[in-house]
């Protein structure tokens, strides 16, 4: 396919896409809607920003147009990615009459059951919000002939498999298109796709696993007390727009208000945030009122934001699937870009899970923290850290050499103190494990003498019979009788 001039698409449509300027396929638009244009499923994986949307959006506008019965249904895993989708069918129907509606969390219910009570051929969401509105009974899906799953991956990765299969319950219309999209294809993918496609199509173009090849990476070795003030260094030294990624919402907050502080026009995007304060942070940020938007994995999931520039892992992903979807941030549909990691002393693991999935045929003899990897068995040593714990001691804190174990699984022994020092065991309840060091006495401990304990004279003693006070302001003395006190 090498335009979008193509007898099977319509004259409205392919009118639409030359004025917003669609001309040439990208090589998944040239794979994909061929095959889908004639009916067939489709399971498709490519890098992000490789034009996925146009792929399966035009054979769908197309099923649309065609045909005056049956309805589509497009879900995707994050509000965002679902209003950014909406919004770009919306472009490709024009002014067409294919009412649309957007099924999303965070937004008023009502004003999604008036969507739904217009009855619209076109039903954008995610799939919680959808699967609510199924158990509600107002959303009908037994007409729904045109079945749309995108980032199928992440959907997975979010817990959404429940929902996915409780969604397909409702799709009972005997013939039905299924098209799945997905940036990676692990094998959870490949599995589900049996449940959804009818002898698919399989297309897969470029490595998924590869971010764009006009994206470089860059990478800084970096402790924690550096990172602040090396991302200072590298903003007042970068221009255009930056997305900087960190690991918790609140970690996003604070970041964006100490680079407020600091004369940097920022916000935050996390899913803590209600909806219509994502949207305006969103808009925001691609109307360029500010250069920098901080974000996690999940809230900045699929934004397609043209002017993205550079992106800077401030901590590292999870997952290293994330960190291809982090960077697909920029360098979208042919733009060039950059990533920056900081990789702290703790992050040498997730690195090189990174690296294999980027480079799974590279051998990794070395590392990026200085050291070379040699595996025997199950265990990995590493040879030549003196540049990244060269503070660290000849012995360990136990008194053993380094890096040797002398307590059983792995952990210190404790002082044990109070009744612990008796036998009982500091981390586990009675009849668990003891400690061979402080056995256990035989039998209970001894019980405490009944009653209050005998207070000391401390002047008037009232009510006391005669000879039973022994304090010290009595100073009787053995077998003789206390001397009479009368109150004066």
């Amino acid at each position: 396919m090498e335009n979008f001039k193509d007898d099977r698409i319509p004259q409205a449509l392919f009118h639409r896409l030359e004025q917003i300027g669609f001309t040439t396929p990208t090589p998944i638009q040239a794979q994909a809607i061929p095959p889908a244009l004639e009916g067939r499923d489709i399971l498709g994986s490519a890098q992000t920003g490789t034009g996925k949307t146009a792929a399966f959006g035009i054979p769908l506008i197309t099923y649309l147009l065609n045909n005056n019965e049956g309805n589509a249904l497009v879900l995707l895993p994050t509000r965002e990615l679902a209003t950014q989708v909406l919004k770009a069918l919306q472009q490709f129907i024009g002014k067409s009459k294919i009412s649309t509606a957007l099924l999303i969390g965070g937004e008023p219910m009502p004003k999604q059951f008036n969507q739904l009570r217009a009855n619209p051929r076109l039903v954008v969401g995610t799939p919680g919000r959808i699967n609510d509105h199924l158990t509600r009974g107002k959303l009908k899906l037994n007409n729904t002939k045109f079945l749309v799953l995108d980032e199928v991956d992440r959907m997975l990765d979010m817990g959404f498999g429940i929902q996915l299969d409780a969604i397909a319950e409702y799709l009972t219309a005997k013939t039905r298109q299924t098209l799945m999209f997905s940036a990676t294809l692990p094998n959870n993918i490949k599995n589900i796709s049996a449940k959804y496609l009818n002898d698919p199509i399989r297309i897969s173009v470029g490595d998924s696993h590869a971010p764009a090849a006009n994206v470089k990476q860059e990478s800084v070795k970096i402790t924690d007390a550096e990172k602040y003030p090396r991302l200072l260094e590298e903003l007042n030294t970068r221009t255009g727009s930056v997305i900087i990624f960190v690991k918790t919402k609140r970690g996003a907050d604070r970041m964006a208000d100490k680079l407020r502080k600091n004369g940097h026009k920022s916000d935050a995007l996390h899913g803590d945030l209600r909806q219509s304060k994502r949207n305006r942070v969103i808009s925001g940020f691609r109307t360029q009122n500010y250069r920098i938007l901080v974000a996690t994995d999940v809230a900045a999931r699929g934004l397609d934001i043209p002017h993205i520039e550079h992106v800077i892992n401030y901590d590292l992903p999870q997952s290293p699937e994330d960190y291809i979807h982090r960077i697909g941030r920029t360098a979208r549909a042919g733009a060039e870009g950059s990533a920056l990691n900081f990789l702290g002393q703790s992050d040498n693991i997730k690195w090189r899970a990174i690296q294999r999935l980027l480079n799974p045929d590279a051998k990794n003899d070395n590392d990026e923290f200085g050291g070379e990897r040699k595996k025997s068995g199950n265990q990995r040593k590493f040879k030549n850290r003196s540049n990244f714990r060269n503070d660290r001691p000849e012995q360990s804190a136990n008194g053993g050499a380094r890096g040797k174990r002398k307590t059983p699984f792995g952990k210190p022994q404790r002082r044990a103190t109070g009744e612990a020092a008796q036998g009982e065991s500091l981390d586990r309840p009675q009849g668990g494990f003891k400690s061979k060091s402080a056995p256990k006495p035989y039998g209970k401990p001894k019980a405490k003498p009944f009653g209050k304990p005998k207070a000391k004279f401390q002047g008037k003693t009232q009510g006391k019979p005669q000879g039973t006070s022994q304090g010290a302001s009595s100073h009787s003395q053995q077998g003789k009788p206390a001397r009479k006190r009368f109150a004066s």
